[in-house]
Order: C-alpha cells, then structure tokens, then sequence
C-alpha cells in the first residue's frame, strides 16, 4: 500500500516524546507514512507570537488528517486554546471519545464500552466572551436589563452559549451514523432542558426529531447531572452518548475516569472533509523529558487514526498488542502499576519497544 500522507504536531509538554513513541508503534506494524510536521503550541507561541501559525493549519487542509499531541492552554490568561482554535477553524465538529474497559486496567468498572460524541463548535466554547468592566460588557448588561428585567452584576464577565438547530443536527446525526456503521445499539443525548430551555431545550428538540429518522437505534435523553450519576452508579446501560460541547467535555473525563484514567482515553475530532486525533489528556509540563508518561491514550487515538485511514488489520494488531500488555501489567507506566512508585514500572519509549516486539510477532 502506498504511503499515506498525515500532519503530526507532536505539541508541547510531553506531547514530544508520546508523538515519537506513536510513530515508532506505526511503522512497526508496518504502515508507512510521510508525516509533515508541524509545531504548535507555547514554544512556538515564544518564537512567533502566535501559537497556531496558519502552515498548521494549511498541512491539515492538503492532507485532510493529523495526529496531534497535547498543547498547553494557559490559564485565565494568554492566548486561547490551540485545540480550539483547530476545531473552529477546520470546522471539526464532532469530537470522538470512545471509552472501553480493559482486562488488567486499574478501573471502577470492568464492562465499560462507552463512546462519547462531543459537539465541537458552539455552546460556551464558541469564545464568545466579554470582560468584566469593559464598555462592551456594560452595554450588554444594559441590553440585557431592558430586554429581559434580568440584573446582571456590573463586575460580571459574560459568557455566551449558542447553540443551533444545523449544529445539533449534524452533531447527532454524527451520532447515531455512528452508531450504525459500528453495531452500536443505542443513543442518549444529554442536555439540561429543565433549566436552559432556548439552548439545551433546542438541542433536545432538534435531538428528538432527528432520531425519528433512526428506528433500527433505540434512543432516549438525560438530564446531565443525572447522567453524571447513572455513568458512575450503571454505566453499562449506555452505549452513545451525544452532548453539547461543555458537558461532552466534562463526561468524557467522567468515563475515561471509570477505565482507568486518561491514559487510556482516545480522541478524534472529525469534520467533513477533515480529521485530527489526539488524546484527551494535557500536556503534563512537569513530566517533559522523563520518560513517564503513559503513551497508550495515544497509541489509542492512532489506532482511531488507522482505521479511519483503512489500515484496520494494522489497528487491530495495535489493538491486541496494548489490551495484552495492560492485562498482564508488566510493561506498563507507573500510572497503571498498583502504586505510584512501583519500581517495575517502565517509561513512555519501553511501552512502544514492547509493543513493537509484539505487533511484529
């Protein structure tokens, strides 16, 4: 097969040295690929000013996938989240986050196969804010005061949540496609329409009206804090779930805490023409260059990245290397030993030679 063309943005922090750790797994299983890197992030951010120069973003339009590692987003101040940025721009409006079980794993649960569907683009990450005593601010605080006789506080930051009736659709239609293309047999969207009834409340409508179209999937909603609860007292009555923005974000990490943390939790952001997988963890600046980090949420993500691209005997190949070392619990990162300071434990570059010699058979 011919080589595939992928952007790699190994990212920041310990994004590097995970990245490296992928691509060695990659070629083991024997995929070729021409990877156009191309840097990201707060090293670049102090070399140019900007932390997403606009080559990143053409790369990923020419080659229409990216693996990506983790990017640091400051808090409160700086510049604002690369990740984003990516998914406005590129228009990725569909974040993929399976979450499974693995036999070995240190988790809550053992039968958990759950995928969470995130909305990508609108909701309270579409940026739109204003600052707490600007003269934008207070204006619409007097906008908002004589429209609805609500009194905001005149030292309030605003934030502003849009959610829409093409964005909700397409973002559940995503869903329940998904759910079909993979044997998967139920839906449940996610919203708070008791409280939010123009925002959450339409995403529940438009939500309603597009699973009319599915009758082969079951489907049925929850409320967010009760699905927060039934995710940790039953999570395996659920299958798809499909969320705005901010909840996917928050429940997302709510799974991936029931398998066993984020160093097992995948990720892909997917549009039309374009997709970037990634993990869902940060980028652990503490842990730069000490060969820690558990690569697997990475390898994961890549394996997401072969089957989208047609390399499924590769992925599964990949898949059965990772399941099997995490059972047996040898050639693992101190994150999944019993302890933390587990002398057996080894480094991020150990798991992939590991790996490596098991997918190679």
């Amino acid at each position: 097969m011919s080589k595939h063309n992928i952007t790699l943005i190994p990212g920041d922090g310990v994004g590097p040295e995970i990245t490296e750790a992928v691509q060695r797994v990659i070629a083991g299983a024997g995929v070729e690929v021409n990877w156009d890197v191309q840097h990201a992030g707060t090293d670049v951010f102090e070399a140019e000013g900007v932390p997403l120069p606009g080559r990143v973003i053409e790369s990923i339009k020419k080659n229409k996938v990216a693996l990506k590692g983790p990017v640091t987003t400051p808090v409160g101040t700086g510049f604002r989240s690369v990740n984003v940025t990516l998914r406005q721009e590129l228009d990725l409006y569909a974040c993929l986050r399976p979450c499974k079980s693995y036999a070995g794993a240190r988790c809550v649960y053992p039968n958990v196969d759950l995928v969470v569907v995130r909305e990508n683009t609108e909701d309270l990450y579409a940026g739109i804010e204003f600052q707490k005593d600007k003269e934008e601010t207070l204006e619409l605080i007097e906008f908002i005061k004589s429209k609805t006789k609500k009194v905001i506080r005149p030292d309030s930051g605003i934030s502003i949540k849009p959610i829409s009736v093409f964005g909700t659709e397409r973002i559940v239609r995503f869903a329940f496609d998904y759910a079909r293309k993979n044997g998967r047999k139920k839906v449940t969207s996610v919203h708070k329409a008791n409280i939010m009834k123009h925002s959450d409340g339409l995403f529940l409508e438009v939500a309603n009206n597009v699973a009319k179209s599915y009758p082969d999937i079951e489907y049925e909603d929850r409320i967010i804090d009760n699905m927060c609860m039934q995710l940790v007292q039953k999570p395996e009555l659920y299958d798809v779930l499909v969320l705005p923005n901010l909840y996917g974000d928050i429940v997302s990490d709510l799974a991936a805490g029931l398998i066993g943390g984020l160093g097992l939790a995948p990720g892909a952001n997917i549009g039309a023409e374009m997709a970037v997988f990634e993990a869902t963890h940060g980028s652990a600046p503490k842990y730069k260059g000490l060969n820690k980090i558990n690569p697997m949420a990475m390898m994961l993500s890549a394996i997401m990245m072969l089957n989208h691209i047609g390399e499924r005997e590769a992925a599964t190949r990949l898949d059965g290397a990772i399941a099997s070392i995490i059972k047996e619990g040898k050639h693992v990162t101190y994150d999944m030993k019993p302890t933390p300071d587990d002398p057996t434990a080894v480094g991020t570059s150990q798991v992939a030679d590991e790996i490596i010699r098991r997918v190679k058979g």
